[in-house]
Protein backbone atom coordinates (compact mmCIF):
# COMPACT_ATOMS: atom_id res chain seq x y z
CA UNK A 1 0.00 0.00 0.00
CA UNK A 2 2.63 2.77 0.61
CA UNK A 3 3.84 2.15 -2.89
CA UNK A 4 0.42 3.54 -4.03
CA UNK A 5 0.86 6.31 -1.58
CA UNK A 6 3.99 7.31 -2.75
CA UNK A 7 3.14 7.43 -6.05
CA UNK A 8 -0.05 9.64 -5.34
CA UNK A 9 2.43 11.36 -3.20
CA UNK A 10 4.92 12.09 -6.55
CA UNK A 11 1.91 12.45 -8.57
CA UNK A 12 1.06 15.85 -6.18
CA UNK A 13 4.73 16.99 -6.14
CA UNK A 14 4.89 16.76 -9.94
CA UNK A 15 1.71 18.68 -10.52
CA UNK A 16 2.04 21.17 -8.05
CA UNK A 17 3.23 23.77 -9.86
CA UNK A 18 -0.17 23.77 -12.35
CA UNK A 19 -2.67 22.65 -9.26
CA UNK A 20 -1.19 24.31 -6.33
CA UNK A 21 -3.61 23.32 -3.15
CA UNK A 22 -5.40 20.89 -5.06
CA UNK A 23 -2.17 19.42 -6.49
CA UNK A 24 -3.12 15.98 -4.36
CA UNK A 25 -6.88 15.84 -5.48
CA UNK A 26 -5.28 16.50 -9.10
CA UNK A 27 -2.82 13.69 -8.58
CA UNK A 28 -5.56 11.41 -6.74
CA UNK A 29 -7.59 11.75 -10.50
CA UNK A 30 -4.55 11.16 -12.76
CA UNK A 31 -3.61 8.26 -10.60
CA UNK A 32 -7.22 6.48 -10.76
CA UNK A 33 -7.08 7.42 -14.58
CA UNK A 34 -3.60 5.70 -14.63
CA UNK A 35 -4.95 2.20 -13.01
CA UNK A 36 -8.40 2.45 -15.11
CA UNK A 37 -6.13 2.82 -18.55
CA UNK A 38 -4.19 -0.33 -16.57
CA UNK A 39 -6.91 -2.39 -17.13
CA UNK A 40 -8.34 -1.39 -20.31
CA UNK A 41 -7.55 -4.56 -21.89
CA UNK A 42 -10.05 -6.16 -19.58
CA UNK A 43 -12.67 -3.74 -20.52
CA UNK A 44 -12.26 -4.45 -24.32
CA UNK A 45 -12.24 -8.07 -23.42
CA UNK A 46 -15.72 -7.57 -21.97
CA UNK A 47 -16.81 -5.89 -24.74
CA UNK A 48 -15.91 -8.15 -26.86
CA UNK A 49 -17.68 -10.72 -25.03
CA UNK A 50 -21.15 -8.85 -24.46
CA UNK A 51 -21.19 -8.12 -28.15
CA UNK A 52 -21.12 -11.59 -28.93
CA UNK A 53 -23.40 -12.27 -26.60
CA UNK A 54 -25.51 -10.05 -28.72
CA UNK A 55 -24.44 -12.05 -31.71
CA UNK A 56 -26.20 -15.27 -30.85
CA UNK A 57 -29.24 -14.22 -28.90
CA UNK A 58 -31.49 -15.09 -31.59
CA UNK A 59 -30.16 -18.56 -31.48
CA UNK A 60 -30.78 -18.07 -27.76
CA UNK A 61 -34.29 -16.64 -28.34
CA UNK A 62 -34.65 -20.19 -30.52
CA UNK A 63 -33.60 -22.35 -28.22
CA UNK A 64 -36.02 -20.69 -25.15
CA UNK A 65 -38.89 -21.13 -27.72
CA UNK A 66 -38.29 -24.66 -29.11
CA UNK A 67 -37.23 -26.41 -24.83
CA UNK A 68 -39.87 -23.57 -23.64
CA UNK A 69 -41.16 -27.23 -21.30
CA UNK A 70 -38.19 -28.76 -20.77
CA UNK A 71 -36.22 -26.55 -18.95
CA UNK A 72 -32.91 -28.57 -18.30
CA UNK A 73 -32.47 -29.36 -21.73
CA UNK A 74 -32.66 -25.49 -22.57
CA UNK A 75 -29.85 -24.85 -19.79
CA UNK A 76 -27.73 -27.47 -21.86
CA UNK A 77 -28.48 -26.31 -25.48
CA UNK A 78 -27.54 -22.75 -23.78
CA UNK A 79 -24.45 -24.18 -22.30
CA UNK A 80 -23.01 -26.19 -25.75
CA UNK A 81 -23.95 -22.94 -27.41
CA UNK A 82 -21.63 -20.99 -25.25
CA UNK A 83 -18.79 -23.62 -25.21
CA UNK A 84 -19.59 -23.43 -29.21
CA UNK A 85 -19.26 -19.60 -29.65
CA UNK A 86 -16.61 -19.32 -26.93
CA UNK A 87 -19.31 -16.57 -25.10
CA UNK A 88 -18.75 -16.51 -21.46
CA UNK A 89 -22.34 -15.86 -19.75
CA UNK A 90 -20.68 -13.73 -17.34
CA UNK A 91 -19.13 -11.61 -20.03
CA UNK A 92 -19.13 -8.06 -18.66
CA UNK A 93 -18.95 -9.01 -15.11
CA UNK A 94 -15.73 -10.37 -14.05
CA UNK A 95 -13.66 -6.78 -15.16
CA UNK A 96 -16.92 -4.91 -12.63
CA UNK A 97 -15.26 -7.60 -9.61
CA UNK A 98 -11.79 -7.15 -10.38
CA UNK A 99 -12.20 -3.39 -10.32
CA UNK A 100 -12.98 -3.78 -6.52
CA UNK A 101 -9.60 -4.71 -5.09
CA UNK A 102 -8.46 -1.50 -6.34
CA UNK A 103 -11.11 0.75 -4.61
CA UNK A 104 -11.17 -0.83 -1.23
CA UNK A 105 -6.91 -0.58 -1.74
CA UNK A 106 -7.54 3.14 -2.24
CA UNK A 107 -10.15 3.79 0.61
CA UNK A 108 -8.12 2.15 2.92
CA UNK A 109 -5.37 4.34 1.68
CA UNK A 110 -7.24 7.77 1.95
CA UNK A 111 -8.19 6.45 5.17
CA UNK A 112 -5.68 6.39 6.64
CA UNK A 113 -4.63 9.85 7.70
CA UNK A 114 -2.66 10.37 4.86
CA UNK A 115 -4.81 12.90 3.40
CA UNK A 116 -4.48 15.15 6.36
CA UNK A 117 -3.63 18.91 5.22
CA UNK A 118 -5.12 18.67 1.82
CA UNK A 119 -8.00 19.89 0.33
CA UNK A 120 -10.27 20.41 -2.81
CA UNK A 121 -11.23 24.24 -2.98
CA UNK A 122 -11.92 23.94 1.10
CA UNK A 123 -12.83 20.97 1.27
CA UNK A 124 -10.50 18.48 3.35
CA UNK A 125 -9.76 15.35 1.56
CA UNK A 126 -9.95 12.91 4.30
CA UNK A 127 -13.58 14.24 5.45
CA UNK A 128 -17.12 12.96 5.03
CA UNK A 129 -19.51 14.52 3.54
CA UNK A 130 -21.28 14.88 7.16
CA UNK A 131 -18.15 16.38 8.30
CA UNK A 132 -19.13 19.31 4.86
CA UNK A 133 -22.50 19.50 6.25
CA UNK A 134 -20.96 19.88 9.60
CA UNK A 135 -18.90 22.53 8.89
CA UNK A 136 -20.44 25.34 6.78
CA UNK A 137 -23.82 23.75 5.64
CA UNK A 138 -24.96 22.54 2.24
CA UNK A 139 -24.04 25.65 0.67
CA UNK A 140 -20.49 25.98 2.57
CA UNK A 141 -17.34 25.20 0.57
CA UNK A 142 -16.75 21.57 1.37
CA UNK A 143 -20.81 21.26 0.83
CA UNK A 144 -20.29 23.17 -2.92
CA UNK A 145 -17.59 20.81 -3.62
CA UNK A 146 -19.94 17.54 -3.05
CA UNK A 147 -23.10 19.11 -4.78
CA UNK A 148 -20.52 19.43 -7.84
CA UNK A 149 -19.42 15.91 -7.66
CA UNK A 150 -23.06 14.56 -6.91
CA UNK A 151 -24.21 16.84 -9.93
CA UNK A 152 -21.42 14.80 -12.15
CA UNK A 153 -22.28 11.88 -10.46
CA UNK A 154 -26.21 11.88 -10.94
CA UNK A 155 -25.79 12.96 -14.75
CA UNK A 156 -23.02 10.05 -15.56
CA UNK A 157 -25.54 7.41 -13.75
CA UNK A 158 -28.59 8.76 -15.61
CA UNK A 159 -25.95 8.18 -18.53
CA UNK A 160 -25.14 4.74 -17.65
CA UNK A 161 -28.75 3.69 -16.37
CA UNK A 162 -29.96 4.45 -19.85
CA UNK A 163 -27.57 2.68 -21.90
CA UNK A 164 -27.75 -0.62 -19.54
CA UNK A 165 -31.64 -0.85 -20.18
CA UNK A 166 -30.82 -0.47 -23.92
CA UNK A 167 -28.41 -3.14 -24.16
CA UNK A 168 -30.17 -5.06 -21.66
CA UNK A 169 -33.07 -4.62 -23.55
CA UNK A 170 -31.09 -5.64 -27.46
CA UNK A 171 -28.96 -8.78 -25.50
CA UNK A 172 -30.99 -10.89 -23.78
CA UNK A 173 -29.09 -12.16 -20.47
CA UNK A 174 -29.59 -15.30 -19.76
CA UNK A 175 -28.01 -15.80 -16.32
CA UNK A 176 -31.69 -16.49 -14.69
CA UNK A 177 -31.46 -19.85 -16.56
CA UNK A 178 -27.94 -20.67 -15.28
CA UNK A 179 -27.52 -19.73 -11.64
CA UNK A 180 -30.44 -18.88 -9.13
CA UNK A 181 -31.32 -15.29 -8.34
CA UNK A 182 -29.17 -14.30 -11.89
CA UNK A 183 -32.31 -13.04 -13.20
CA UNK A 184 -32.97 -10.63 -10.48
CA UNK A 185 -29.41 -9.63 -10.91
CA UNK A 186 -30.58 -8.48 -14.43
CA UNK A 187 -33.21 -6.26 -13.60
CA UNK A 188 -31.54 -4.65 -10.86
CA UNK A 189 -28.39 -3.99 -12.74
CA UNK A 190 -29.40 -0.72 -14.53
CA UNK A 191 -30.26 0.58 -10.96
CA UNK A 192 -26.52 -0.14 -9.86
CA UNK A 193 -25.08 3.20 -11.71
CA UNK A 194 -26.88 5.00 -9.02
CA UNK A 195 -25.57 3.42 -5.50
CA UNK A 196 -22.29 5.82 -6.99
CA UNK A 197 -24.32 8.66 -5.05
CA UNK A 198 -24.21 6.90 -1.55
CA UNK A 199 -20.91 5.72 -2.30
CA UNK A 200 -19.49 9.07 -2.51
CA UNK A 201 -21.18 10.25 0.85
CA UNK A 202 -20.38 8.25 2.63
CA UNK A 203 -16.50 7.40 1.89
CA UNK A 204 -13.55 10.04 2.66
CA UNK A 205 -13.79 13.04 -0.08
CA UNK A 206 -10.38 11.89 -1.48
CA UNK A 207 -11.72 8.42 -1.84
CA UNK A 208 -14.93 10.00 -3.76
CA UNK A 209 -13.08 11.66 -5.86
CA UNK A 210 -11.37 8.08 -7.09
CA UNK A 211 -15.01 6.41 -7.30
CA UNK A 212 -16.00 9.75 -9.19
CA UNK A 213 -12.61 9.43 -11.73
CA UNK A 214 -13.67 5.98 -11.87
CA UNK A 215 -17.30 6.11 -12.73
CA UNK A 216 -16.96 8.82 -15.51
CA UNK A 217 -14.27 6.56 -17.45
CA UNK A 218 -16.13 3.32 -17.12
CA UNK A 219 -19.32 5.48 -19.10
CA UNK A 220 -17.11 7.04 -21.99
CA UNK A 221 -15.49 3.90 -22.20
CA UNK A 222 -18.11 1.63 -22.70
CA UNK A 223 -19.73 4.18 -24.75
CA UNK A 224 -17.15 4.44 -27.09
CA UNK A 225 -16.29 0.33 -26.86
CA UNK A 226 -20.29 0.34 -27.85
CA UNK A 227 -20.15 2.64 -30.32
CA UNK A 228 -21.11 0.51 -32.83
CA UNK A 229 -23.39 -1.58 -31.03
CA UNK A 230 -25.37 2.11 -30.45
CA UNK A 231 -25.62 3.37 -33.57
CA UNK A 232 -27.07 -0.28 -35.10
CA UNK A 233 -29.85 0.67 -31.85
CA UNK A 234 -30.67 3.70 -33.23
CA UNK A 235 -31.34 2.90 -36.33
CA UNK A 236 -33.52 0.06 -35.24
CA UNK A 237 -35.43 2.41 -33.03
CA UNK A 238 -36.02 4.88 -35.66
CA UNK A 239 -38.37 2.57 -37.60
CA UNK A 240 -40.28 1.72 -33.80
CA UNK A 241 -41.01 5.49 -33.78
CA UNK A 242 -41.91 5.94 -37.32
CA UNK A 243 -44.60 3.52 -37.29
CA UNK A 244 -45.78 4.67 -33.39
CA UNK A 245 -46.18 8.25 -34.88
CA UNK A 246 -48.36 6.57 -38.11
CA UNK A 247 -50.55 4.47 -35.74
CA UNK A 248 -51.53 7.43 -33.39
CA UNK A 249 -51.26 9.89 -36.73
Amino acid sequence: MSVFASLVEWLADLLQPLFAGTATAAAIILFTALVRLAIHPLSRASARGQKARTRIAPQLAALRKKHAKNPERLRKEVTALHAREKVSPFAGILPSLLQAPAFFLMYHLFSGGRMTGHELFGAPLGNHWADALADGGLLGPAGRVYLALFALVAAVATFTYRRTRRQLAAQPLDLGEQAPGMGTLTKIMPLLSFGTLVTVAVVPLAAALYVVTSTTWTAVERSLLFRDQGEKEARAERPKKGVAAATRA
